[in-house]
């Protein structure tokens, strides 16, 4: 099977400063020890990418902000970063932080039994407002991407993938591994787009269509979703009570599926798009295979 690379993508790499550009220069060093040993290549067929996750955000700032905040240059007592930053206008792609070095974008997380993702993960940051006015206050009503902008977050989350063979299941959200403090990239984000493209997989249809009218007719219980919900790869207790955490998975999950209402509500749909998601044949991907 002929397996197509993706071409290479225009990438901006800001200059870093200097005391960073000599920590990244040391880490060429061979390390203490290893100055006789043989220089000859032997790989091992048992190894695989540190990174086993691909995490998006928005930053709910502008472009000028989300640079300053990202790089460091503005004062913060919490300091974040992320892999890549996604300009609105021009829709280009910066490159903050090399892919074999950790990034603080990912926090207190958790995704299918994996805590503490910015170990094992790439983060990309989009130039978005989110649900913020520019005083900072929210509103409620989220900014839609720019359409060049989502084509080169696409460009870039394909070229990811592909390099280090991210599973389709373990392309997220931020509001998927911390879904009761962040809410990026928000119900906004069209992650139909990444379905198309082949990088994730998306409920079958016809299956949802089957199990919304059985649904229509009674409700599966509170467990029953919180359980389906930790099998897809949310951190949530079984408690049996829509509680403040349960809503926050659901409305985080209906973002995804189900954008036009993520009121975190288990109605007929959202019970439907749940069971066909953690259901053996019910995640399809476009061309064809299932996602391990």
């Amino acid at each position: 099977m002929n397996i197509l690379k993706p071409a290479p993508i225009p990438v901006v790499r800001l200059a870093l400063p200097l005391a960073a550009a000599a920590l990244l220069a040391a880490c060429t060093t061979p390390p203490l020890g290893l100055a006789d040993a043989k220089r000859d290549y032997y790989p091992s067929a048992n190894q695989d990418s540190r990174v086993q996750f691909l995490v998006i955000h928005y930053t709910e700032e502008t472009w000028a902000d989300s640079l300053r905040t990202l790089t460091g240059a503005a004062a913060s007592d919490r300091p974040v970063s992320a892999h890549y930053l996604v300009r609105d206008e021009p829709a280009e792609i910066y490159q903050l932080v090399d892919e074999n070095r950790r990034a603080w974008q990912a926090g207190v997380s958790d995704w299918a039994g994996t805590q503490s993702l910015n170990s094992a993960s790439i983060g990309i940051e989009i130039v978005n407002p989110g649900d913020k006015e520019a005083n900072g206050e929210r509103h409620g009503h989220y900014a839609p991407y720019k359409a060049a902008q989502v084509d080169a977050v696409v460009r870039l989350v394909k070229d990811i993938v592909a390099r280090h063979r991210i599973k389709p299941t373990r392309i997220v959200g931020h509001e998927d591994i911390a879904p009761d403090r962040r809410r990026d990239p928000g119900p906004q984000f069209p992650w139909h787009r990444l379905f198309d493209a082949g990088v994730i997989p998306w409920p079958d249809a016809a299956q949802v269509a089957a199990r919304q009218s059985v649904y229509a007719q009674a409700l599966p219980d509170i467990t029953w979703a919180q359980q389906k919900l930790a099998r897809y790869g949310y951190l949530i207790p079984v408690t049996g009570t829509l509680d403040e955490h349960t809503r926050n998975v659901i409305s985080a999950f209906q973002m995804k599926y189900r954008p036009a209402n993520f009121d975190g509500a288990l109605d007929a749909e959202t019970a439907a798009l749940i069971d066909v998601a953690t259901t053996q044949g019910g995640l399809l991907m476009v061309d064809g295979k299932l996602p391990d």
